[in-house]
């Protein structure tokens, strides 16, 4: 794992600037001569820089993500508690901690982020921009900011702009957050109990109703209670509180909801059509939470995009589970 501490202050799309940043990133592999074997993945709402951990699937050799033939990195998002400067960090201005005073930052924001590291490591080709979810929101923009730069771009069950769906779930998520009576309090421990409501709200729209079915279904048709799907999101729910912070959560959601990559230009297809990148957009049937509609949608106007949708009964998480079909479409698709 490594750190890099930006010498100035960054300044953010909606005012304002934050001071003394760190960004916390992880490499694999080496850095060939030409600088033209780097790979750099985007990580989604609550992962970390660590992708040979959370997305697996595709890394090793001879994978997607080759560490014995590819440069590989991947940087904690901003705002996110896994290294780089989030809610969770004393405030150098003030020597107290962000908690829910942490400026208002944006995907675009995060993007810039992440330019500015390949900046720093003097980086100017990155053969494949790849990221799900959240993390292809964030390439979109880095895509859209430094067209040149990325030759090859893979996005996974991703949109052009937050739709009123999404928001109104995170919106959900926030008031049960606010619910807890605990959760202004500046400490770590802040809101557990809400940030433990606020996960187990927003997994069923991670997953499918199939996907439950078939994993949460009782075992006697004659049981009234303790059941599997509710046992299961309190799993799910206490394992997330034991890894994260109810401040930091509650600033990715907002930063979530600011994704529009038509913002300050002349329209989101006009965005799009920046991208110069030889693209690969997935789509997953059952997403619940950003369905295919809104994939056809960016490759309809990115200029070089396929599109490829993939049958699965995990909805969204499907991104991070069908990685034998998500390396298929990928090698198919792209000239990597």
């Amino acid at each position: 794992m490594n750190n890099l501490k930006l010498d100035s202050d960054f300044d953010l799309e909606l005012g304002g600037s934050l001071s003394d940043i760190n960004i916390r990133y992880h490499t694999f592999g080496t850095l060939n001569n030409a600088k033209d074997n780097v790979v750099m993945v985007i990580h989604a709402l609550t992962a970390n820089s660590d992708v040979s951990d959370w997305w697996s699937g595709l890394y090793g050799k001879g994978n997607i993500f080759d560490p014995t033939s590819d440069f590989i990195i991947c940087a904690n998002n901003l705002g996110s508690p896994y290294g780089t400067t989030c809610a969770d960090d004393r405030n150098p201005k003030t020597g107290q901690r962000y908690g829910l005073d942490f400026p208002k930052v944006t995907i675009r924001d995060t993007a810039l982020l992440h330019i500015k590291l390949l900046d720093q490591l003097g980086i100017d080709s990155v053969k494949l921009l790849i990221g799900g979810s959240c993390g292809g929101n964030i390439a979109q923009e880095m895509a859209i900011n430094r067209p040149s730069q990325f030759d090859s771009l893979a996005l996974l069950c991703c949109s052009a702009k937050e739709t009123p769906w999404v928001i109104a779930i995170h919106e959900s998520q926030r008031m049960a957050m606010h619910v807890d009576s605990t959760f202004h309090n500046n400490n770590s421990i802040a809101g557990k109990e809400g940030l433990r409501a606020s996960r187990a709200m927003a997994l069923p729209y991670y997953r499918s109703h199939i996907s439950f079915v078939e994993r949460q279904s009782e075992d006697s048709e004659d049981k009234t209670s303790n059941f599997k799907a509710a046992s299961y999101l309190k799993y799910q729910g206490e394992k997330f509180v034991n890894r994260f912070n109810a401040h930091s959560y509650y600033t990715l959601l907002s930063v979530l909801d600011t994704h529009n990559v038509g913002r300050g230009r002349e329209s989101i297809p006009a965005a799009l059509k920046q991208i110069e990148s030889n693209t690969i957009i997935i789509g997953f049937n059952t997403d619940l939470l950003i369905p295919p509609v809104e994939q056809k949608y960016l490759a309809e106007h990115i200029p070089s995009a396929t599109y490829v949708e993939i049958k699965t009964i995990f909805g969204h998480d499907a991104f991070l589970i069908e990685s034998e079909h998500i390396k298929t479409s990928i090698r198919q698709n792209l000239d990597l």
